[in-house]
Parts: C-alpha cells; sequence; structure tokens
C-alpha cells in the first residue's frame, strides 16, 4: 500500500483565532458620492496585529468622471490630485494583496466593503469570503443608551482618546478607526468575547446564554465521532431523568458543537434544543463510517425529538406477494422470514405508485379477494376493460397470470427490461397525442422501479456477504472495517505499514453476526446503505471477501439506458 494523501493540520478557524493574535485590516474608501454610479477616489488601511501597526496602505484613485464640488470640498480630493493617479483596475487589486488574509474592519462597513466588492466584481475579481467587523455596528451594541450622543467616527474617537481626528481623508480615518476598534475590544473582552468567532456572534446578537455554552465543545478532541444533547427533567413520575435531545456526528467534534453556539447556527428548532440542554457527550470513533453508523443506531435507539431523520429505520414499506393460489401485489412494513420482499419504500404511497407500474406491465390482479384454485368465480369489471386477465376463471386467464407472476419474479430478481420494454409502445403511444402529463406519470413510476431494484440488489448483495475487509486512506493512516451482512461490526485505524496486521486484529474482536432472513441486512437498510456507500467510493482497498458480493448484471442500468429502453421498447435478452 502506497502512504495515504497528506492532511494539513487544524487551522486557526478550528480551534477559533485569538483577538490577540488576529491580524486586522482597517479600511476607509473616499469617494465620489454614495450613489450606485459613485466610484472611488482614495483608498487608505491600517494593519494592525496584537495592538500594534504592521502596515499601511494609502493610494489616491483616478475616478472616470469629474468629483462633483461639494464632495471635493468635504475631502479636499480634487480632480487635479488624482488626474495621475493610478486607475481603480491598478488600485483595488493593490488593496486586496494588502489586506489578503486579514480580517476586514471599516466605520459603516456594508459602504466601504460595498464599494470594494462592486469593484472587485467590475474587474472580474473573485472576492473571497472573509471575515468583516464593522466598528458602527460594534459600537452600537457595546456602547449604552446615552453614553455618547452619537456613533459617528469623529465622536468615538475623541471618546477613545484616538492620536487621530478624522478629516475625510482615506488614511486618517483608518487610522482613527484602529484606535476606536481596540477601545471597543477592551470593552468586548469584558463580555467574554476572546476570538474573532466570539466577536462574530457578538455582532450577530447570538444570546450571552447561548455563547456561554459554547464551553462545553473546549475539551472536545479534534476528531470524528458523535456527540448528543442531553437535558436533565423529570418523568411522568417526578423521578430524575435524563433525556437525549439530539444526537450529531462529525470528522470534528470539537469544531462541530462549537458551531451549535455560534452565530452560524440559525435553525430555530436548534436553538429551541440548545437552549434545554443540560450538557453535551461525546464519543470519539475510529474512522467517520464509524461515526455516521454509532449516529444512526443511537438515533433509532434513542429516538430523541429534535433528529428529524433516521428515527423509524425499521419501519419501512415493502412490496410482496401473498401466499395463495393466484398471488397479488401487497404492501408490508415488516420483512417476513422466507417471504420475498422488494423495496424499501419511504411511504405507502410511493410503494403503490411502484405497484401499479408492475401490475400493468405483468398483468398482476388487482382485487383483494381470495381466489381459489378449483372453483372459478365471475370476473371483475377491469377484466371486461383488459386491465386484468381474469385468474379467477382458471382457464387461459390463471396461466396468463401465472406468467406475469414469473416475469415479476425475474424483475425483482434485478432484470427490468421486460418493464421497461413493456411500457414504451404506451409511451410513445401518450407523446403522439401530446398526453404529456400522462406519459411523464408512466415514465416517473418506471424510474422509481429501477431506483428501488438498484437500491435493493445493492443491500441484499452486501447483506450475503459473510465478511469484507477493506481500508481506505483517512487522515494520517488508514481507516479499516469489517463488514458482516451489511453491518459494521468493527472499525479502525492504522498506520500504512499496520493495516493488514491491524485488519486482522479487527477480524477477532470484530461483532459477531447472523445473516437476516430474505437476504435482507442484519443491520438497518439504512446503515448498509451507508456502508456500501464507503465501500463504493475512491481509495477503498479490499483486503478480505468472504462470500459472493456481486449484483445482477442488469441491475448496472443508469437512467440513460432506462430512458433508452423506454423509448426503443427493446426487451430482449441479449444485452
Amino acid at each position: 500500500m502506497t502512504d495515504p494523501p497528506m492532511v494539513s493540520q487544524p487551522s486557526f478557524d478550528d480551534l477559533g483565532t485569538a483577538l490577540r493574535v488576529a491580524t486586522f485590516c482597517v479600511v476607509d474608501l473616499e469617494t465620489t458620492g454614495a450613489g450606485a454610479d459613485a466610484e472611488i477616489t482614495e483608498i487608505g488601511a491600517v494593519k494592525v496585529c496584537g495592538g500594534e501597526v504592521v502596515g499601511e496602505f494609502q493610494t489616491l484613485v483616478r475616478p472616470s468622471t469629474s468629483i462633483p464640488p461639494m464632495i471635493q470640498a468635504l475631502t479636499g480630493i480634487t480632480d487635479t490630485m488624482v488626474a495621475t493617479a493610478p486607475s481603480v483596475r491598478v488600485a483595488v487589486p493593490s488593496f486586496l494583496d494588502f489586506a489578503a488574509g486579514t480580517i476586514l474592519v471599516a466605520h459603516n462597513a456594508p459602504f466601504d466593503i460595498g464599494f470594494l466588492k462592486r469593484a472587485a466584481r467590475e474587474l472580474g475579481l473573485t472576492w473571497r469570503r472573509r471575515t468583516v467587523v464593522d466598528t458602527l455596528a460594534l459600537a452600537r451594541q457595546v456602547l449604552l443608551p446615552g453614553e455618547l450622543p452619537n456613533r459617528k467616527l469623529a465622536t468615538l474617537a475623541r471618546h477613545f482618546r484616538s492620536a487621530t481626528q478624522p478629516d475625510h481623508r482615506a488614511l486618517s480615518d483608518a487610522r482613527a478607526t484602529v484606535d476606536v476598534l481596540h477601545g471597543l475590544l477592551e470593552r468586548v473582552g469584558t463580555l467574554g468575547v476572546d476570538t474573532v468567532e466570539d466577536l462574530h456572534e457578538f455582532l450577530s446578537r447570538v444570546s450571552p446564554e447561548r455563547r456561554a455554552k459554547r464551553v462545553w465543545a473546549k475539551d472536545l478532541p479534534e476528531a470524528p465521532g458523535v456527540y448528543w444533547f442531553e437535558h436533565d427533567g423529570l418523568d411522568a413520575d417526578r423521578r430524575p431523568r435524563t433525556e437525549v435531545l439530539y444526537v450529531g456526528t462529525s470528522r470534528n467534534l470539537r469544531r462541530r458543537v462549537a458551531s451549535y453556539f455560534s452565530a452560524a447556527e440559525q435553525r430555530p428548532r436548534i436553538h429551541e434544543m440548545v437552549r434545554l440542554a443540560t450538557r453535551v457527550r461525546s464519543l470519539t470513533c475510529a474512522t467517520t463510517l464509524e461515526a455516521e453508523v454509532r449516529e444512526l443506531r443511537m438515533i433509532e435507539g434513542q429516538r430523541p425529538r429534535y433528529n428529524r431523520r433516521s428515527r423509524n429505520q425499521h419501519r419501512l414499506v415493502w412490496l410482496t406477494l401473498t401466499s395463495e393460489p393466484h398471488p397479488r401485489l401487497s404492501t408490508v412494513r415488516r420483512a417476513v422470514r422466507d417471504e420475498p420482499v422488494w423495496g424499501p419504500f419511504r411511504s405507502a404511497a410511493a410503494a403503490e405508485q411502484v405497484a401499479r407500474a408492475l401490475r400493468d406491465a405483468f398483468g398482476i390482479r388487482e382485487c383483494s379477494q381470495r381466489l381459489s384454485s378449483r372453483t372459478p368465480r365471475e370476473a371483475c369489471a377491469l377484466a371486461e376493460i383488459g386491465r386484468c386477465p381474469a385468474p379467477c376463471r382458471l382457464g387461459s386467464g390463471a396461466k396468463q397470470h401465472a406468467a406475469g407472476i414469473e416475469q415479476l419474479r425475474e424483475a425483482w430478481a434485478g432484470d427490468l427490461r421486460t418493464l421497461l420494454g413493456h411500457a414504451a409502445p404506451r409511451i410513445r403511444q401518450l407523446s403522439e397525442q401530446e398526453r404529456f402529463e400522462e406519459a411523464g406519470e408512466i415514465t416517473a413510476r418506471l424510474r422509481a422501479a429501477h431506483t428501488t431494484s438498484r437500491r435493493f440488489h445493492r443491500v441484499r448483495a452486501l447483506a450475503g456477504c459473510e465478511e469484507i475487509i477493506a481500508a481506505a486512506p483517512e487522515r494520517d493512516g488508514w481507516a479499516i472495517h469489517v463488514v458482516r451482512h451489511g453491518r459494521l461490526a468493527a472499525a479502525g485505524h492504522a498506520r500504512t505499514a499496520e493495516v493488514r496486521a491491524e485488519a486482522e486484529v479487527l477480524r477477532g474482536l470484530a461483532e459477531t453476526v447472523h445473516e437476516a432472513p430474505g437476504g435482507l441486512p442484519a443491520g438497518s437498510f439504512e446503515e448498509a446503505e451507508r456502508v456500501a456507500d464507503w465501500l463504493e467510493s475512491p481509495g477503498v482497498r479490499l483486503l478480505d471477501v468472504r462470500g459472493d458480493w456481486a449484483l445482477p448484471i442488469h441491475c448496472a442500468f443508469d437512467q440513460d439506458r432506462v430512458t433508452e429502453l423506454m423509448t426503443t421498447g427493446v426487451s430482449g435478452r441479449s444485452r
């Protein structure tokens, strides 16, 4: 095995950038006005880190039009001064190079940053997403009502005893904004704002209660795993009870959990969950797949009220054939031993749509009456209009129905060509009659049947395999998994030279898994699909396979081939 690709060390973004080591670029612009057609006439910026100035940038900018007299009087920048200045095409890229890798700061930031973004867009430059701090917004949150008459830059500069007073020139105003920024950061420091992320949350008005819970993430590892929020309360009998509110998974537990207490989390349902939570717990996992599988199992076992997906992994809808002389299609919610099923479907309605396609193609009866193999009976209206072969009459109708059942079993075994080919003439006929909606409904039912077949046989192939051991590069080594009958039985991590030895250790430690009835996976269908996703992902290497892991040949059809079959009506067995 070759070494896995190198993975970079965690950045400050993963841990939280302390304000004392963050580099800020405080910028101010002078312009020809405030409208959409106004242009930049001067850019001034000061780069600071740890309270020290580490660089300054200043340039006049030559606009394409004259500067209005009122603006010339306000800023002192005249047409003569900018006549030989660089154009915006030169000035803005130079500033962006100066500000690269910094946190932008401006007083009334939407104005200055808006001009810079527009200029970059017009020049065809990529405006990289970055943190922006608006000292005007920060002052409005930090300063007490009545503490100052207003929040103008000049007023704030005097209040924080800035060494530079703003004079409507870009560099002077930027220098004054630096002192205002430092004064405001001192004030928010007393409120527990210590990192750039804290500052962003503060500006986004994250509640102090939610922000205070961020310490829960402090001691979590930067590793894959499962996390869950708990709430201490009382049960119906007023006895102490701990409830799991929400379960999640992440490649980086600390970073993911910290995001729940930040401005990035906007879901009201999750805000409510965080407010109720008493603590966060976590379980570190050897691999990302192990974390995902443990999350699925924990959600199904605990049924947390704030998780929406994966709560009912075994409450699936399947299609089956009834056990009687002239079988019919039926929907069931649980697979029974030795009873063939096909699916699963998200709902009974989805199952019925596919069942309709199967009935139409193979002539399967729709009635729910139990029929005799010896005593004929009167046919229903569906037989009169040609939608049922009438096995109830016995004779040729029963033989035709039996042949349809065999074709249905072939389709369930993975060969959908007959099903798809049968629909082609009907789809063409409807299209020629411009009955496109009906043609679209049939097409949708057939595509659903194809998707169901691929899902079913993909998981069934995995479920029938006694054991698969595979490895893939992950982080600073290799992720190793033991899969038995579609269920993850063991997971581990090893350096390149130790992969095979670790695989044998995991084989011995792996969970004992028994084959489930009906060719279904030993765990949940959702878990088996998650495992299959990993096994089929690029870079995975099979170390050992016990049993057969293969799909029926015609399950390899993609949607383009499905379209071809529905269009041409090909139903032969040669392709």
